[in-house]
């Protein structure tokens, strides 16, 4: 009789080996099913009106508040504008006073409209306004584009819908056509950019994979932020986080990626591989994703509400992708197995082809006279810079569309015809016990041409107030500053105090987030470095590339893009992003470095053992995250297009510039002292300065014996 014999069981630790990935996928399904419906919310939350952007203190900011607590809510307030080049004929005059009559009879309008003519007879404004829709931006859309339906011209007479709601309903339209083309725009860049890297049609498809559940994750979660604590979503903000969930995860994907295929060629399981790959990046990847959180986090501490609010969601894209790229994907990984770099499938026992990378013989030049080329690169950095002085004057409201939309169309066929005029009007709103006074005093100060009284409600007056300068002008500007001083108790707003509110906003905000970011960005480099003249570098670096960025625009958005003027915000926002993101290469560049010094080998070898090991992934990492920021040179708005432009410059630069020649170099001319005051900064007896040699095979490149 024979025995029966049982199946062998694989000891625990192969079954955790198999489990382990097949458990991880099992939860992003699970929490994939419970988030998604909240991702497609957020485009119902998503505010792009002036107050959504506004100054959180600001007079104009008090003055929107207050409107739509006033009888009739938020005003809608439209400027049509009837312009022939000849000179308006009476069957002109008769087709203006048909149209507006039909607008009035099916609107309810605050009050009938009266033409003002230019002088030269060319032009004749119909202000209208409605407190009809409120605050429902749809209601608003629809209220400005049957206006728009009615008011028609031809045969010579041009009809056009401005005003400060036409501008808004324009700049909503753009913002909200954002993000579909945003998120397909960014995935095609990163997956050519994948294609080139990975040279493997499928191992693309498993960092995109996990970079679009990212995604998910991160918009149901800034729909949830909205939600309880109330946070401002912009399509200026939801755009930048598609970006950075997208730029950042690429980047800790590259990274990772290129660890697990060295690790493959030493372990014989995916598994293992993975773990020591985990083990090995996963330190630069954690500091890098949190100087990238704190830096963003600090905008915080910004009183504008469009900066405001883009520092918590740019943080959750960020820390979205983390999770991602460091579950997801190395559970995809090992359940794919080698196969997935198919057809450059990594053996077991292997070893890379012996080759001299270009980044070891940029290296090498770096080495071999690193004085000479930190001085050089500072220098070249620091000529850049001088461009900042170049860049255009404060961005105005007809400036900030690339295109030329209605509303931008009205406001220039109205500065021709009205020169020395105001065309929209200021509104100022004041407690109703004070009204009278307000409005004696507003028509004393210099530069107000006419005072009319508003609605009143809820304790507050409205007053219109017309300044006789050209909107967004110097002299419109002392009659704002006029105001203010001379309605003490009252609040200034409308479209032009409100571009002042932001451009004195950006410089305040500057002074308050700079220090903060430099501070909290510092702190997490000391923390992982256990070095302060290391972080204190790559500090230094990153401002010196954000400076010379910043320079670089203000040679070409000028003459190349033809832009009339710069974001006031363009300096923060760029400070921030830039300095947060570009230490991540630092970082990376930095912690290998470390571990070389950790393993014995001199520090000025180790700095170019660094580089050869990691330029290749850091200089691919660069090209994704510049490119993914390039998206937005292609969008319609005028600030988008500068914020994108400066940050993949200052990417680029970065990448092959600073890191690879500056803090390389600045590296080797330091030696121990690049560590100091840890304890790496102290001469070890037994260390190696082999790794300066390229012929010689590192450490981490000898084959295990299997």
């Amino acid at each position: 009789m024979t025995t029966p014999t049982s199946t062998p069981q694989p000891p625990p630790r192969t079954r955790s080996r198999r489990a382990l990935p097949w458990a991880v996928l099992g939860l992003w399904i699970a929490v994939l099913a419970l988030v998604l419906p909240f991702a497609g919310k957020l485009s119902d939350v998503q505010r792009d009106r002036a107050v959504d952007y506004l100054p959180a203190s600001a007079d104009s900011t008090q003055v929107a508040k207050i409107q739509d607590r006033l009888p009739g809510g938020e005003s809608t307030e439209l400027v049509l504008v009837y312009h022939r080049d000849e000179g308006l004929t009476a069957a002109d005059r008769a087709t203006a006073d048909r149209q507006l009559d039909e607008i009035a009879r099916t609107h309810d309008l605050s009050a009938a409209p009266e033409g003002v003519p230019s002088r030269d007879g060319t032009t004749l404004m119909y202000p209208v306004t409605t407190n009809g829709p409120g605050q429902d931006e749809e209601a608003r859309a629809k209220f400005v584009g049957e206006v728009r339906a009615t008011a028609s011209g031809g045969d010579g007479l041009s009809v056009e819908v401005g005003g400060p709601s036409a501008l808004d309903v324009d700049a909503e339209e753009v913002y909200g056509s954002l993000g579909g083309p945003l998120l397909y725009t960014t995935v095609a860049v990163v997956a050519i950019l994948l294609i080139v890297i990975y040279r493997s049609p499928f191992l693309l498809l498993v960092p995109l994979l996990s970079a679009g559940t990212a995604e998910l994750l991160a918009r149901s979660g800034a729909y949830g932020l909205n939600q309880v604590f109330d946070t401002p979503i912009s399509g200026q903000s939801a755009g930048i986080m598609t970006i950075l969930v997208f730029g950042a995860g690429t980047d800790y994907a590259l990274l990772l990626v290129a660890r697990y295929r060295e690790e493959l060629r030493r372990h014989r399981l995916p598994y293992d591989a993975m773990r020591a790959a985990l083990r090995g990046c996963g330190p630069a990847v954690l500091a890098s994703s949190g100087t990238v959180a704190a830096g963003l986090l600090c905008l915080l501490a910004a009183d504008l509400n469009s900066s405001r609010g883009m520092g918590p969601l740019g943080t959750l894209g960020v820390l979205s992708a983390l999770v991602a790229m460091l579950t997801l994907l190395p559970a995809l990984l090992v359940l794919f197995g080698r196969r997935v770099f198919w057809p450059l499938i990594p053996a077991f026992g292997s070893r890379p082809k012996d080759r001299t990378s270009v980044f070891a013989k940029m290296g090498g030049s770096a080495g071999r006279r690193p004085y000479t080329v930190l001085i050089g690169g500072a220098v070249l950095l620091g000529a850049l810079a001088l461009g900042v002085f170049n860049l255009p004057g404060n961005l105005k409201q007809e400036d900030t569309f690339t295109n030329r939309p209605e509303s931008i169309a009205a406001m220039e066929t109205l500065g021709g015809a009205f020169p020395e005029s105001g065309t929209q009007p200021l509104a100022v709103i004041t407690p109703t016990d004070r009204a009278d006074d307000t409005l004696a005093a507003a028509r004393k100060v210099p530069g107000v041409e006419r005072v009319d009284r508003g609605r009143a409600g809820d304790g507050w007056t409205e007053i219109s107030v017309l300044a006789s300068a050209k909107p967004e002008s110097a002299a419109e500007t002392r009659t704002i500053e006029g105001l203010r001083t001379a309605l003490p108790g009252s609040y200034v707003g409308g479209p032009s105090a409100e571009q002042l509110d932001l451009k004195e906003t950006h410089a305040r905000d500057r002074k308050v987030v700079v220090p903060l970011v430099l501070a909290s960005v510092l702190i997490v480099l000391i923390a992982l470095l256990r070095s302060l003249v290391a972080p204190l570098l790559l500090v230094a670096a990153v401002v010196a590339v954000w400076g010379a960025s910043l320079g670089i625009g203000g040679l070409v958005f000028g003459p190349l893009f033809g832009f009339d003027g710069a974001d006031p915000g363009l300096g923060l926002l760029s400070f921030v992003f830039l300095v947060a993101l570009g230490v991540d290469y630092g970082i990376f560049l930095m912690h290998r470095m470390r571990e070389e010094c950790l393993d014995g080998v001199e520090p000025a070898a180790a700095a170019l053992s660094a580089l050869r090991s990691t330029g290749a992934v850091i200089a691919s990492a660069g090209l994704v995250l510049a490119a993914t920021f390039g998206v937005l040179i292609n969008l319609p708005m005028v600030q988008l297009v500068q914020l994108g432009f400066v940050i993949a410059v200052g990417v680029l630069l970065d990448t092959f510039l600073v890191r690879t020649y500056l803090v390389t170099s600045a590296s080797v001319a330091l030696g121990r002292r690049v560590w100091w005051p840890g304890p790496l900064a102290k001469p070890s007896p037994g260390a190696r300065s082999e790794a300066a040699a390229p012929p010689r095979p590192r450490e981490e490149e000898r084959v295990p014996t299997p």
